[in-house]
């Protein structure tokens, strides 16, 4: 029986059914908030743990990764600055990624132009096209393009894991340069054009300075695609070339100690600051078309 039924029935007092339902409905919100709020902290909690161990593994003073560790010792990061295979992988990645993030960051925003600018036949399913190296597996990635590139000596070189990288990178930068071209007004080429100037004119000095902020980071998403990515690079690596997901994951088979936990904390902090970076950008986007 409902409280206005027990009103209308002579249960309840009109006083108590009017100052009840209200604070009844309000706890009813508040316990749902608490329930919802407390699944979605332990859901995010749950994600962060194992990257939120990692650090206190990278510190632990003996030869084996444990947790908790048994003392603090930064002697691990030293380990991994000072060994020449990890530098050089590391360098290496650093220089892929680099290259990757300027090839994508063109690649994809011209992509991304055509997509939204353009007439082009069948546009949707171009766009899915573009967009597909982030639905198919990275391991199916990785086995195909080791099919593709060693008949032709690319496995290990640079400009194979170029070529790989920036198919894994174009769809962030898609993705995020047409979020911001759909959000500039198209009016504002029209006038430049209408001006006298061409469309390459149009673009750079009216086109680009407005979406600079959407470019900028789908550039760190391209960089970030490239420098964490260890599942194709496990296949298109060799002795030559390694990058620094190759070598975590030699070490695991071979050499499990705590500067791998250390090459991680290093490559968790740079996905961090990157990700502020982009954070910065996207705070800036409101002001970009002043």
């Amino acid at each position: 029986m409902s409280i206005d039924q027990a009103q209308m029935r002579g249960h309840l007092p009109a006083g108590l059914a009017v100052s009840t339902s209200p604070t009844i409905h309000a706890c009813a919100r508040a316990a749902g908030i608490l329930v919802v709020g407390g699944g979605i902290g332990c859901i995010l909690f749950f994600l962060l743990l194992p990257t939120l161990i990692v650090v206190p593994m990278s510190l632990s003073e003996t030869d084996y990764i444990e947790f908790p560790p048994r003392g603090l010792t930064l002697k691990w990061y030293s380990v991994f600055f000072n060994d020449p295979d990890w530098m050089a992988a590391t360098w290496f990645s650093l220089k892929i990624a680099v290259a990757t993030t300027a090839t994508a960051t063109v690649v994809g925003t011209m992509a991304a132009l055509a997509i939204v600018r353009g007439s082009l036949p069948f546009r949707t399913a171009l766009q899915a096209l573009a967009l597909g190296p982030m639905i198919v597996p990275h391991i199916i990635l990785g086995v195909a393009l080791y099919l593709a590139f060693a008949p032709l000596q690319l496995t290990g070189s640079f400009f194979g894991f170029l070529v790989a990288h920036t198919v894994l990178a174009v769809p962030y930068v898609i993705i995020t340069v047409t979020a911001s071209l759909q959000r500039f007004d198209p009016t504002l080429e029209l006038a430049a054009l209408n001006c006298g100037a061409n469309r390459l004119q149009a673009f750079f000095l009216i086109v680009l300075p407005n979406i600079v902020p959407g470019v900028a980071a789908a550039a760190v998403f391209a960089f970030l695609a490239s420098f964490d990515e260890a599942t194709v690079a496990f296949f298109i690596s060799d002795i030559g070339g390694k990058s620094i997901g190759r070598k975590m994951f030699e070490d695991i088979d071979f050499n499990l100690t705590p500067v791998i936990a250390a090459a991680s904390t290093v490559l968790v902090a740079t996905s961090l600051l990157l990700m502020c970076a982009v954070h910065f950008l996207n705070a800036r986007k409101p002001n970009s078309g002043n």
